[in-house]
């Protein structure tokens, strides 16, 4: 007898239902056909296992079972559950009317139980797509998925609950999620806050400046001034995600299977890899293609801590996805496309021994070693990031001072009313949403100076010898500045404080 169990496969950030057809004949073999890899094919001891400790069996004749599109590869261990349902259906082992209105997947353990799968939320998104009534899953994914409104998620423990559902009518608990209050709750506390942050006033200023435009920043300073501690709690103040981000956030997280209990991620993601990543942990991809950590930081922040020691080829390969704001995998048989708009923080020592400008320390580093230390770094990366801030060590009579500092809500404020100017301003534009991501035409036209602005930029650019690149890039962070006071016009002293956040592009900085 043939059935037809409905299951799903991930690819990229999309799913595709999967159709897993299983035909019970005469004859002896079990043979599974449809690309399934060595984590399905081994599927059938797990599936005999559970099976016979729930008090059926895996029937002694010819079971064929085709995974349908055929030709798409499937991967994990997330089929068991639809595996076995088919065959106990197929077999006449349970009476399994309305399974074409489901669908089904989950990882069985040897004795029943259900272990969580990857990519619930996207596979729920298909399923309502497609008009499925409900879809039945562990109950360790049960509130990723039923962030998806209009569809009926259960969340099961055992597979015996998935059998007495379809054989003997017994009702399954609903999972039913609000999914507004949820997202609401957690907003307003964020985990590291600027308030236990002691002196660096600049230096926050300049975090706040960040925020508000969407800068990339790259924060220059010896070990112990504090970049680490001021990096993560950049996401602190940047404005709260809308539904929107927050669902396609999440939906990346769950491909990875990194989703926590909550269900839908309400605050901004904060990835800060080690320096020994591979090119394809960063950017994505694999022979299986996975979510990299640019995709992972989609919507929040990308911390490279001492970027000068990440392997050169690791960070040329980011070039392209800073500007596109999304990263394509292509091999020889399909392409995948990750969604990859972060907000990238660097920091780094000004030299190998990181002492370099502090008037105390011993120089332990020549001239030619710092300059080898610093190319590291290309120029067309560096190009990408507006700004660049020196961090000082907080002298003593700061770390001591009982006086509280500013709170991350406070500054964020401030940062979410800059932002809802460049959405009014940025409405007309289809990728454009703050103004890190204006192009050259649009600089031209929001970014207009007066004859007094223009010579003081002229002057600085003349007098420090900064670089033909460094234009551009004054005059977006100088519109940030002018948001954030909610100025109609890019004024001077805008202008002369978006000068000083340029330190790498002076050619002097090293003498």
């Amino acid at each position: 007898m043939l059935k037809k169990v409905f299951g799903s496969a991930v690819f990229g950030v999309e799913a595709t239902t999967v159709t897993v057809e299983v035909n019970v004949d005469t004859g002896i073999g079990y043979h599974l056909v449809g690309l399934p890899d060595n984590a399905i094919k081994e599927s059938n001891y797990r599936i005999a296992a559970a099976l016979q400790n729930n008090g059926y069996k895996i029937p002694g004749k010819k079971i064929i079972i085709n995974m349908s599109p055929a030709d798409l590869r499937k991967e994990g261990s997330a089929y068991d559950l639809t595996l076995a349902i088919g065959i106990l259906a197929a077999s006449k082992q349970i009476k399994a009317e309305d399974l074409d209105r489901y669908l089904i997947m989950g990882e069985l353990s040897l004795d029943g139980n259900l272990q969580p799968i990857k990519g619930a939320l996207p596979i729920a998104i298909k399923a309502r797509e497609e008009g499925y009534k409900g879809f039945i899953l562990p109950m360790q994914n049960a509130k990723e998925a039923a962030i998806v409104n209009d569809l009926e998620v259960y969340g099961v423990e055992n597979i015996k609950e998935v059998i007495n559902f379809f054989d003997k009518g017994e009702a399954l608990q609903q999972v039913k999620i609000d999914t507004r209050k949820e997202f609401e709750k957690n907003l307003d506390f964020p985990e590291f806050d600027f308030a236990d942050v002691k002196g660096q006033e600049s230096i926050k200023r300049c975090m706040e400046i960040a925020a508000a435009g969407g800068h990339n920043i790259i924060l220059i300073g010896p070990p112990g001034a504090g970049k680490t501690m001021l990096a993560k709690r950049l996401p602190s103040i940047l404005p709260p995600m809308t539904l929107h981000e927050a669902l396609e956030t999440t939906k990346i997280h769950s491909v990875v299977g990194r989703v926590k209990d909550t269900g839908l991620m309400s605050q901004r993601p904060f990835r800060s890899p080690h320096h020994t990543i591979s090119n394809v942990a960063l950017v994505g991809g694999g022979s299986y293609p996975q979510p990299g950590e640019i995709s992972l930081s989609h919507n929040g922040v990308l911390f490279l801590d001492e970027l000068p020691e990440f392997k050169r080829e690791v960070l040329e390969v980011m070039r392209q996805p800073l500007e596109d704001r999304e990263v394509t995998i292509s091999r020889a048989k399909f392409t995948v496309t990750y969604p990859s708009s972060f907000m990238l923080v660097a920091s780094m020592n000004p030299s190998p021994g990181g002492y370099f400008n502090d008037p105390d320390a011993p120089v332990t580093s020549s001239p030619a070693e710092m300059q080898r230390y610093l190319s590291k770094i290309s120029g067309p990366l560096l190009d990408r990031i507006d700004i660049h801030i020196e961090v000082t060590p907080v002298p003593f009579e700061k770390l001591s001072d009982d006086q509280i500092a500013e709170s991350s809500v406070e500054i964020r404020k401030r940062v979410t009313k800059a932002r809802e100017i460049q959405t009014k301003r940025f409405k007309d534009f289809e990728n454009v949403h703050y103004n890190a991501q204006m192009s050259t035409k649009q600089i031209r036209k929001y970014c207009k100076l007066d004859d007094a602005s223009l010579q003081l930029l002229k002057t600085a650019m003349e007098r420090l010898n900064l670089s033909a690149r460094a234009y551009d890039r004054i005059l977006k962070v100088a519109r940030t500045i002018a948001d954030l006071e909610q100025s109609e016009t890019v004024l001077g002293n805008h202008i002369s404080e978006a000068i000083q956040y340029r330190s790498l592009d002076r050619d002097g900085w090293l003498g």
